[in-house]
């Protein structure tokens, strides 16, 4: 009579479960009984065992990591074969950050979730930080993050069997220049919402500067006949049909009641920042329903945290998003996408920061850049620009973040009140 046992060998998470089967050959009784560590059925320390042979393992790896199966015949107690099982810690399960955005310096955290073992370490990005195990749910940890942005946090669980928990978004703000959170805060929640006089990123970023006053590019004239002096600007912004099309490009402000929302990119991921974001599925799409092509941009403010989340290709589906691509943008600091990094937009640059806004208009000034598209553009970009999509190869043809203004001497007294603002702010601004 032998026995054999499969697998031979084994390795087993603490609290996870695994399958042994035993195969009997040369006597017509195949039935078994298991053991663990020679104690039949197997004990708490050890890990338990079924009559069909399913090994439990205990919820917490005991000194030694090593434990036997054997596999006793029925019919003669001293035909046995067994299996080594390694013993493994569990694979932790990150399910919050508390809290979800700390300023840039000095920070503490609580990372809550489950099957945190003692010794386990907090990574931000990556790299360790100093880690206190509270119990099996919850770690807290301390850090120092000079940058703005976002960072991945995840856990990681000591050997035996080291391994690292999917990450979450922490989210580091701005702790100098520009418009404090607190300002961010005052704009007004839900869609098109008023931003209450908070203009996006400081006072002294590109998007924000006048250039009423500065040099112009000795090609001007030969720029502005190859992109055709008699095109007039499409606008990205209005609200209802157009030659029965959706036009503008809406957006949304949420608060902290809105939870974060996994993105799963379809195109451009290797340049995105990471989900999830808070962003809700029934968010408007650039397009959307008519005719439903095009960029369907998703451009999503936090008053909360004072960050902007804009999407690409966007497609909603039951709790998560399907995206090209995502970007995520602190308004509070001067960010920058990587060279040769695209974002929402093709120019690598957030959109958002260039729509003409109702509320802008109404207080009678807008205070930023206002951003167009043309035709054709060069395999070249401009700051903040990080990313080009040329289709032209003509000297003349426009870079990705080049910055235009209205002539000085063009006279905007025959139009609308509402038009002068916005042609203001292209001779300024622009």
């Amino acid at each position: 009579m032998a026995i054999t046992v499969s697998p031979a060998s084994a390795n087993v998470r603490a609290g996870a479960t695994k399958s042994f089967s035993a195969t009997v050959t040369g006597s017509t009784n195949t039935s078994v009984t298991w053991q663990v560590n020679g104690v039949a059925g197997g004990s708490a320390a050890a890990g338990t065992i079924s009559s069909s042979g399913m090994y439990s393992a205990p919820n917490t790896v005991p000194g030694s990591n090593t434990v036997t199966v054997r596999a006793v015949s029925s019919a003669d107690a001293t035909a046995t074969a067994t299996s080594d099982v390694t013993l493994q810690n569990p694979a932790p399960v990150l399910t919050g950050i508390a809290p979800p955005s700390v300023p840039a310096g000095a920070f503490a955290i609580t990372v809550n979730g489950n099957g945190y073992v003692s010794g386990a370490q907090v990574l931000l990005a990556g790299a360790p930080l100093a880690t206190t195990f509270v119990s099996s749910t919850q770690l807290t940890a301390t850090g120092n993050e000079s940058s703005a942005g976002m960072f991945a946090v995840a856990v990681m669980n000591p050997n035996p069997g080291s391994v690292t928990s999917a990450s979450q978004n922490l989210q580091v703000t701005s702790t100098s220049g520009g418009n404090p959170p607190p300002s961010c805060s005052a704009m007004s929640l839900g869609q098109s919402a008023s931003l209450n006089g908070f203009v996006p990123f400081p006072s002294g970023n590109l998007w924000n500067q006048d250039i009423s006053s500065a040099p112009v590019d000795a090609n001007s004239s030969a720029i502005i006949n190859f992109i055709g002096s008699g095109i007039g600007l499409h606008p990205d912004f209005g609200s209802g049909l157009y030659n029965g099309s959706s036009i503008g490009i809406p957006y949304l402000v949420v608060g902290s009641q809105q939870g974060p929302v996994p993105i799963v990119f379809t195109a451009y991921g290797d340049e995105s920042d990471p989900g999830p974001m808070p962003i809700p599925v029934s968010a408007l799409i650039e397009g959307y329903p008519a005719p439903g092509s095009g960029d369907r941009h998703v451009l999503v403010l936090d008053n909360n945290n004072c960050w902007l989340y804009e999407l690409y290709n966007s497609h909603p589906n039951a709790a998560t998003w399907n995206a090209d691509s995502a970007a995520v943008w602190d308004l509070t600091a001067d960010g920058q996408r990587p060279y040769e990094w695209t974002s929402a937009d093709a120019a690598g640059l957030p959109i958002f920061p260039g729509l003409a806004r109702y509320d802008e208009v109404a207080a009678g000034h807008i205070n930023h850049a206002l951003r167009f598209t043309l035709q054709s553009s060069s395999a070249a970009f401009v700051p903040p620009a990080s990313h080009w999509a040329a289709n032209s190869s003509n000297a003349l043809a426009a870079p990705m973040g080049m910055r235009l203004r209205l002539k000085a001497g063009f006279d905007i007294s025959g139009f609308s009140a509402a038009n002068q603002v916005i042609l203001t702010a292209l001779k300024n601004m622009e």
